[in-house]
């Protein structure tokens, strides 16, 4: 097998020591940073952060800081969804477009200060995006990458390791929430969020020097909890229906397309870029939609789009795809037309391995 050629173009991460001496198994490319996929299997992890908990090197989930007087202008020229009521402290959930209501990325966006944000990104050059936008209106603004390196802590288990090493103020944080805690003499920002339904918490590591400090805290405080390195799982995202950018939609997506109409108030985003392609969008309403997908028997690793058929007729594409453990089925992602996007139609996907029958359901399985 073909190994991945590393150089100082593919960054490591303050947290990478700790994640090779946990022993990774397997890595993939994000953000042009090293981020881990495997340590015992994907079904070995899968089952642990289901009934323990787990620190995952998130670190690839680079943040872009906005700052300055046209701060909050800015974050609405970037996405379709209204963030007027959005108050310091608070996350949300951000469908970022581009003029067409593409999607470029979907982040998640902090609210520091009225006048300071960050936006915690998914797998593209967004950073090049902003700044040509604050360019091309000459917004009063500055752009920037901070030295901040998100690590997550997730599972059942979460509250009771972060309690050890932030206080038990933590446990009041609420869900998509955050504030300030410090860590050794470094105030930090500590987020109820994370890309897993297991329930935790993201660290915003303040300072790469902080990385292994903060790993190493994390991992001797939850010996006894069970805790080990992990990271982001391909079966329980699908099972959760959490969209990966890049393998379930791309820029020729709209959010509606990708499910996401319920983040964006196109009506009142007064000032987002992509407003009016979205407006028609909304009226209209999308040809093709994200809908979980069942797959009758066993297939190959989902490395590709997989088509999907309804006899010769190709209706949509599988994107994401595992088999499911505790749900016993095979559990997809797919982009369907809307002739076929009903729950319990019958559809033929295409593997590697050759065609399987293929079943849209009614909802994500957690």
């Amino acid at each position: 097998m073909a190994t991945l050629s590393l150089s100082r173009r593919v960054r490591r991460t303050p947290f990478s020591d700790g994640v090779e001496a946990a022993g990774v198994k397997g890595y993939t490319v994000y953000n042009r940073m090293l981020l881990a996929t495997v340590f015992r299997s994907v079904v070995e992890d899968y089952r642990h952060l289901k009934q323990a908990v787990q620190v995952w090197d998130v670190a690839c989930e680079r943040q872009i800081e906005i700052g300055g007087p046209n701060a909050a202008r800015l974050m609405q020229m970037l996405t379709p969804r209204d963030l007027r009521d959005m108050q310091p402290g608070q996350c949300c959930y951000v469908p970022i477009v581009d003029e067409t209501g593409g999607m470029l990325n979907d982040p998640v966006a902090l609210k520091l200060a009225e006048d300071r944000w960050w936006i915690s990104i998914a797998d593209s050059d967004l950073l090049l995006w902003v700044k040509g936008i604050v360019f091309g209106f000459r917004l009063d603004v500055l752009v920037d990458e901070p030295d901040v390196h998100p690590l997550a802590v997730q599972g059942p288990k979460a509250d009771k390791l972060m309690a050890r090493i932030f206080g038990d103020g933590v446990r009041d944080l609420r869900f998509f929430r955050f504030d300030w805690f410090d860590f050794q003499g470094t105030s930090m920002v500590v987020a109820r969020s994370g890309y897993s339904k297991q329930g935790g918490f993201e660290i915003y590591c303040n300072g790469a020097a902080n990385g292994m400090p903060l790993w190493h805290a994390l991992m001797e405080a939850g010996a006894d909890l069970d805790v080990h390195a992990g990271c982001p799982n391909l079966i329980e995202r699908i099972e959760g229906g959490l969209l990966s950018y890049g393998n379930d939609m791309t820029r020729e997506n709209t959010p509606h397309e990708a499910g996401l109409g319920r983040f964006c108030s196109t009506r009142t985003a007064i000032g987002c870029v992509g407003r009016d392609a979205l407006l028609r969008v909304a009226r209209e309403g999308p040809v093709q939609q994200i809908r979980p997908i069942a797959i009758a028997g066993d297939f190959p690793p989902c490395d590709r789009a997989w088509p999907l058929m309804a006899g010769e007729l190709r209706v949509g594409q599988v994107t994401s795809a595992a088999a499911s453990p505790d749900f016993d089925t095979g559990a997809a992602i797919g982009m369907v037309r809307m002739t076929h996007w009903n729950a319990g139609t019958a559809l033929t996907v295409v593997t590697p391995d050759g065609p399987r029958t293929a079943t849209v359901q009614d909802r994500f399985w957690t």
